[in-house]
């Protein structure tokens, strides 16, 4: 099927509280602003995006403001929306992906399957986004060169059919929380590791939806810990809210100083559910390789968290 692109948006600018690690929240669902940044068929969700305002006169884009119309796409791995579906990693020539130039000399390759949507920064500048913001899930390989020290940063996005809510359609429920997960190897041109998912990375929260109760939420400095909050679905959605904090300027450049944010979370294959989705089995090689076996990472709710921001540093 062949991919349609419809009306973008504009993402917009925030204010921040006066304490910038609380958040404000709204209450029921966004407006929808987009139906859907792409439509590739009956067998997709089609990405819709949606403002809200806040309490305190806030409005926000949710699930996130994204540069999705405007930014480079990142090559295909595997992608049912009109792109390449290769059988396994031996069948992609490299030589095909076009290198993205974040400054510098050294050559790098991430391969990399979002659960839904990236946006990878290297060194400040946007290389490449994900493709497919939604579903039907894809995997895609990244070409870059850049100087040492290398910052990875990624807008992560577990996207929403219902704007505003962080939820889906599914398990017998009009309004259930989807669940997200990042997962990336790094190489160079020899082949070498140089940087896997794992607990190593940085993993920040901005969106975090549905929430039954505020008081489930638990934010103490830069921890946003949304663990004890309910995750079942339900079918009214009028009293559901969602957390709120203005992404920080800079936050994707290699002198801002993430240092207090916490560890990425891990996770398995198997939590995150992927061994039923050719665009990860189909390159086990390169995301489970012995010996470098890269990780699903998240914050600490993979339910719950809408929009991750994530950071590595290579040396």
């Amino acid at each position: 099927m062949v991919f349609k692109a419809l009306t973008v948006f504009s993402a917009l600018t925030v204010v921040l509280p006066a304490n910038a690690s609380d958040p404000t929240f709204t209450t029921g669902s966004a407006t929808v602003v987009n139906a859907g940044l792409i439509d590739c068929g009956s067998r997709s969700r089609i990405s819709p995006v949606g403002e809200i305002k806040s309490d305190d006169g806030t409005v926000w884009t949710v699930p996130a403001p994204t540069n999705f119309s405007d930014a480079p796409k990142a090559a295909d791995m595997y992608n049912e929306c009109g792109g390449e579906k290769f059988g396994s990693l031996k069948n992609i020539n490299l030589d095909d992906v076009e290198l993205m130039d974040a400054g510098g000399t050294e050559e790098f390759v991430a391969y990399i399957f979002a659960d839904n949507y990236f946006e990878l920064y290297v060194n400040g500048k946007l290389i490449a986004v994900d493709p497919v913001p939604f579903t039907p899930f894809n995997s895609n390989v990244v070409r870059f060169k850049a100087q040492r020290p290398v910052t990875l940063a990624v807008m992560a996005v577990d996207w929403e059919e219902n704007v505003g809510l962080g939820s889906e359609k599914n398990r017998g429920s009009a309004f259930h929380p989807g669940d997200g997960g990042f997962v990336a190897h790094i190489q160079n041109t020899a082949g070498d590791t140089v940087a896997l998912t794992d607990n190593s990375w940085k993993a920040q929260t901005f969106y975090t939806a549905p929430l039954k109760d505020q008081a489930c939420l638990v934010v103490t400095g830069e921890l946003r810990d949304s663990s004890r909050c309910d995750d079942s679905g339900v079918d009214d959605a009028s009293s559901l809210l969602a957390a709120h904090w203005a992404v920080p300027d800079g936050w994707m450049m290699s002198d801002f100083d993430a240092s207090a944010w916490p560890d990425a979370t891990t996770y398995t294959n198997d939590t995150v559910g992927v061994d039923n989705k050719k665009s990860y089995t189909n390159f086990r090689d390169i995301f489970d390789t012995k010996n470098a076996d890269a990780q699903f990472i998240w914050s600490t709710n993979l339910v719950l968290d809408n929009l991750v921001l994530l950071r590595k540093q290579i040396n």
